[in-house]
């Protein structure tokens, strides 16, 4: 469970984000929306203890990730996973050293990694491409070695920040598959997007940032240009489930 209780945050004279509350319970899948500056990444990097809050609370798994001390926050983030635009892959590394290094840098014994890394790979359909570099692989195929990276440690929360957007429609609608297929795994998974096709498409739930302020919460809900920034979505395409 992660919730934010009257959450603020300023840079300087700028807002990041002021006086945002919202809950997310386990298990939930959430749009984060809104147009570029509207408070998102602070919202991430708030959740992420990045950066800190000037006010609130925000309580994660029955604690108080403001008041976290910097021995603790190294556990707090490694219970959750995060994937990026633009992959971020140790490009000297294979794909499957790639994901076993998320597990080294924890301390997992090799016996662990040797049989997870591979599950994971299937998991995310690249079982076949465990030995090439990311240069010898599509563009899809390494943004699925990120997701596999990012959740070969079973974090309870994956946070994907605009993971579609240097895709084209059709790899875009797989990586949506399969962060539907992980969240029915149990995750909890909060995806930034600007992907009016994405969220109208899949009906879950979306949080608006704007000005800092979460402006609209729903359930089931559809991406509102008036209120979430410009469409990012690629050509005008539907996609459907």
């Amino acid at each position: 469970m992660i919730e934010y209780i009257d959450v603020t945050k300023y840079y300087g004279d700028n807002v990041g984000v002021e006086g945002v509350s919202c809950r997310i319970d386990n298990g939930e899948f959430v749009f984060l929306v809104g147009p570029s500056g509207s408070g998102k990444s602070t919202f991430v990097k708030l959740m992420l203890k990045l950066i800190d809050a000037d006010g609130g609370k925000i309580m994660y798994n029955g604690y108080d990730v403001t008041r976290l001390e910097n021995m603790e926050i190294a556990r707090h983030r490694r219970s959750m996973g995060i994937v990026f635009q633009d992959f971020s892959l140790l490009p000297k590394k294979t794909v499957a050293e790639n994901v076993a290094f998320a597990m080294e840098i924890i301390g997992r014994s090799r016996r662990s990694i040797r049989r997870q890394v591979p599950q994971m790979l299937d998991l995310v359909g690249i079982s076949g491409e465990a030995h090439k570099f990311p240069n010898e692989i599509s563009i899809g195929e390494q943004q699925r070695v990120a997701i596999a990276r990012a959740i070969v440690n079973n974090p309870s929360v994956l946070i994907a920040d605009e993971p579609t957007g240097n895709l084209d429609p059709e790899t875009g609608w797989e990586i949506m598959r399969l962060l539907e297929q992980i969240n029915r795994r149990g995750t909890t998974v909060i995806m930034v997007t600007h992907s009016s096709e994405i969220v109208n498409a899949m009906g879950k739930r979306v949080i608006a940032i704007r000005d800092g302020k979460v402006v609209r919460d729903e359930n089931e809900g559809m991406y509102r240009p008036e209120y979430d920034g410009p469409d990012a979505g690629a050509d005008g395409e539907v996609f459907e489930l």
